[in-house]
């Protein structure tokens, strides 16, 4: 019974998703147009901007992807649909991984 449930442990972590699986130092490279409004620290210089910093990698993809899906529409879709739009998937992917890991 130790056996099975090492082995299920085993195969829970290896079929997991990775929290960061961009490049973070790519994403730094590519966050310098979002630290006009989300800080070049990952800290918000405009009043009701989210932070980055820290924040949770899939949420930060997922957020990028419905913003250049055009699927997340209010508070500041007219600002982040046209940046999320020039993004490809690993561009994303490497901005989540950096914002991620930023303590």
């Amino acid at each position: 019974m130790k056996k099975i449930i090492g082995l299920a442990v085993i195969a829970l972590m290896v079929s997991a998703p990775t929290l960061a699986a961009g490049d973070a130092a790519a994403g730094k490279a590519k966050s310098l147009i979002c630290a006009s409004c989300h800080g070049a620290d990952g800290i918000a210089v405009i009043p009701g901007y989210p932070n980055l910093k820290g924040q949770n990698a899939q949420y930060i993809e997922s957020s990028l992807k419905a913003y250049k899906n055009k699927e997340r529409n209010g508070g500041n879709a007219a600002v982040m649909q046209p940046m999320a739009s020039m993004l490809n998937d690993t561009d994303i992917a490497n901005l989540a991984a950096y914002y991620s890991t930023m303590k």
